[in-house]
């Protein structure tokens, strides 16, 4: 089985340790794609003079107020690597809280759980990686371009070989990154509330990423072991998730609404 996660836009910065090992993150093959990305991020963001900065603040989608950014970018090569568990942050994560998982929970995690990233592919969260600012929207300088479909390529043969179930919770352009066919199951929250005697459903971007996170923890306290995506439907319910599925297309991932009333 394996936990699909999108990255967080908020990382903690590591303050001591080696810098990252591209040979030693999950699904080491991919190591010259990421070193070509994480030296074409690098190369662009070292540049100093006011037109430089601002083009590469124009390319990663920043403000003129995140120039830090940038500057953090410019030493990924030796920045310290911590944990991916410890260097993303944000509603999900503080929600899933990896650090207050042990034992057999945490082994679990950290062997199923993996977060797609538009510098480093794919990785799981003990893999050690430094804060970085580079979304998957982003195109690089040749010979990387387009992060979406530079990763799209170097991704599927990877992780087309995987077997089992796969839990897609996933935002936004990361989803583009890899199709997981049909032994996967995609997840939107939604919020049921009655206003006016009328009972309403609604997308709301918070309380999706703080139930992904719950639901994620859920599973790796039950140290889950679905064989099937119908197995991995059952395993939610019986953690007392309201699930439901909307049609899906033929060959492709399960479509399931995880339906929530309390914020």
């Amino acid at each position: 089985m394996l936990i699909l996660l999108p990255p967080s836009e908020g990382k903690t910065t590591a303050t001591t340790g080696d810098p990252v090992d591209h040979a030693a993150l999950w699904l080491p093959e991919l190591a010259t794609a990421r070193t070509r990305v994480l030296n074409r991020l690098v190369a662009l963001c070292k540049r100093t003079s006011e037109r430089s900065v601002t083009d590469s603040l124009t390319v990663l989608g920043l403000s003129a107020g995140q120039r830090d950014e940038i500057a953090r970018n410019a030493v990924l090569h030796t920045a310290p690597a911590a944990p991916a568990s410890e260097v993303y942050t944000g509603v999900l994560y503080e929600a899933l809280d990896p650090a207050g998982l042990t034992g057999e929970s945490r082994e679990w995690l950290d062997r199923t759980a993996v977060v797609f990233s538009g510098l480093w592919g794919a990785v799981r969260l003990g893999d050690r990686i430094p804060a970085y600012r580079c979304s998957i929207g982003v195109a690089l300088p040749a010979p990387v371009g387009g992060l979406t479909p530079y990763w799209k390529k170097a991704l599927k043969p990877a992780l087309d070989r995987l077997e089992g179930p796969v839990l897609d919770l996933r935002s936004g352009a990361y989803v583009a990154m890899w199709a997981p066919g049909a032994q996967s199951a995609q997840v939107r929250v939604l919020h049921e509330r009655t206003v006016g005697g009328v009972t309403k459903r609604s997308v709301v971007s918070h309380f999706n990423k703080a139930t992904k996170g719950r639901l994620v923890r859920a599973l790796a306290e039950d140290r889950a072991t679905p064989e099937t995506a119908n197995e991995l439907v059952t395993a939610l319910r019986d953690l007392k998730f309201a699930v439901e599925e909307r049609p899906a297309q033929q060959g492709g991932p399960r479509q399931l609404d995880i339906v929530v009333s309390d914020l």
